[in-house]
């Protein structure tokens, strides 16, 4: 059977696909909450069970936190081409805040807009939706095409929004069935992963670095109980005032981040990258404006694409402390508290910048001040080679699903788990995404347009084509 008629399929039963996905999305399965374990159960057996139906052997594998979804199809019988590993999770972000969604976040809707329809829900795009880009496509090759072209192994996790927290003990766990002996079929060979963007609506885009992360909480104590500031004021250090003044002091009148040696393992940019990105045709005014912004804003000396491809930031993404009701109360707090994330690039260490910032921190306490950080996740920043022999069938494969050559990007997110990839599995991968700009990541009123839903699984249709001719 030949991947055009796989490609047709796809177009027939496309409304099919779209219910299939609205289903998936009506569970939420927001990881970082306990409130909705029970619920991030259900969407992990909806999908091991959607896996199986199409030739898969599904199942849900246990970890400390939320279970991993671990499914195997071996491929055609006598099969020459590699072996992938296919990542993505089914957990999502929270939903709040509620009162700005348009429609409820796990009520899915379809919407028009510039592009078409679009589905509107909580995981639209990050990362059900791209997910299932991939799930439709072995579909479509299971129905009509006398099943997937080359042997693929999913690992499908829970946890991705939280950190990850468990995915590279079950990696370790799990290296001897993903590229060890007891690996089906044979050892995987790279990875392919759904949770990036498009260069826009009409071109495909190839990953080939993401930035890592450090997610931690920092909590500066000061006396031992809430006082009155007409009592107390201008005589106690005020944790709210202290921890403001840190937070401020993170940045520089450019910009840098003030940590002593943070910038020391920055793999600066080549000047063939810097002209390759300055040549793309990137709006930065569009990019801006969807954000409600007409200016840049950044490390001085780096265009924005470089400041979010390849520079490190320091963001505060949370504060509290001290009265949060209605009027006024007159108190100094006795702690308050922010959380604080570091986006990283090629070579820093995760673990050198906590280090790092542990020690800063400390190192200008007021007196009778103390503090406490509590790290919530890191991961790697990652780069794969560009002349990898898999990105050149999928360069090829991308084309012939849309019509145009694929753009190579950077990306200013983090996967945590891909660097895991590497370095406990030893392997590549391929990260081949289906988002916009606009499609309101993280944010309320999250979408997916259909335009780029239907892209996504004809490519992944062509890929698989693709990669079952490749030579090992």
């Amino acid at each position: 059977m030949t991947s055009a008629t796989v490609l047709e399929h796809v177009e027939r039963n496309f409304d099919r696909s779209v219910s299939r996905l609205v289903n998936w999305l009506r569970i939420p399965s927001v990881s970082t909450d306990p409130a909705y374990r029970s619920q991030c159960r259900q969407a992990a057996q909806w999908l091991a069970d959607d896996l199986t139906a199409i030739g898969f052997r599904a199942q849900l594998r246990e970890t400390k936190g939320h279970p991993v979804v671990f499914a195997h199809h071996p491929g055609p019988a006598g099969g020459k081409g590699p072996h992938l590993l296919f990542y993505g999770h089914y957990d999502v972000q929270p939903p709040d805040p509620l009162d700005l969604w348009s429609s409820p976040p796990f009520e899915p809707s379809i919407v028009d807009g510039p592009h078409g329809k679009r589905v509107v829900a909580r995981g639209a795009v990050d990362d059900k939706g791209q997910v299932m880009t991939f799930v439709e496509a072995c579909r479509a090759w299971h129905e009509v095409g006398g099943g997937v072209p080359c042997a693929i192994t999913c690992v499908i996790e829970g946890e991705e929004e939280c950190g990850s927290v468990n995915m590279h003990q079950f990696l370790k766990d799990s290296k001897h069935e993903i590229v060890g002996s007891a690996a089906p079929t044979s050892p995987c060979d790279f990875a392919v992963v759904s949770d990036t963007g498009m260069w826009d609506v009409d071109t495909p885009a190839i990953t080939y670095a993401l930035r890592g992360l450090v997610y931690l909480e920092v909590t500066l104590y000061g006396p031992s109980r809430d006082l009155h500031s007409g009592l107390y004021g201008g005589c106690v250090p005020n944790p709210i005032n202290e921890l403001s003044r840190h937070l401020a002091a993170l940045h520089d009148g450019d910009r840098r981040i003030t940590i002593p040696g943070f910038y020391d393992d920055v793999r600066p940019l080549t000047e063939s990258e810097r002209s390759q990105w300055a040549a793309l045709d990137f709006d930065e005014s569009a990019f801006l404006g969807e954000a409600g912004l007409s200016e840049g804003y950044g490390e001085k000396g780096f265009t924005l694409l470089e400041r979010q491809w390849a520079r490190p930031t320091c963001d505060v993404n949370g504060i509290k402390g001290g009265y949060q009701g209605q009027g006024a109360k007159t108190i100094i707090s006795s702690s308050a508290s922010a959380k604080v994330s570091f986006r990283l690039v090629p070579d820093q260490d995760p673990r050198r910048i906590l280090d790092s910032f542990r020690k800063w921190i400390n190192g200008q306490l007021a007196p009778g001040c103390r503090v406490e950080i509590v790290d919530h996740g890191s991961g790697r920043p990652c780069l794969t080679p560009i002349d990898h022999p898999a990105m050149f069938a999928a360069r090829a494969a991308l084309k012939e699903a849309m019509g145009r050559d694929p753009v190579l990007i950077r990306s200013g997110g983090s996967i945590p788990i891909v660097e895991g990839f590497k370095s406990i599995l030893g392997l590549d991968t391929l990260l081949i995404g289906f988002g916009l700009n606009d499609d309101r990541v993280h944010s309320p009123n999250e979408k997916f347009e259909l335009k780029c839903f239907r892209a996504g699984q004809r490519s992944h249709v062509m890929l698989l084509d693709r990669f079952a001719r490749m030579a090992k």
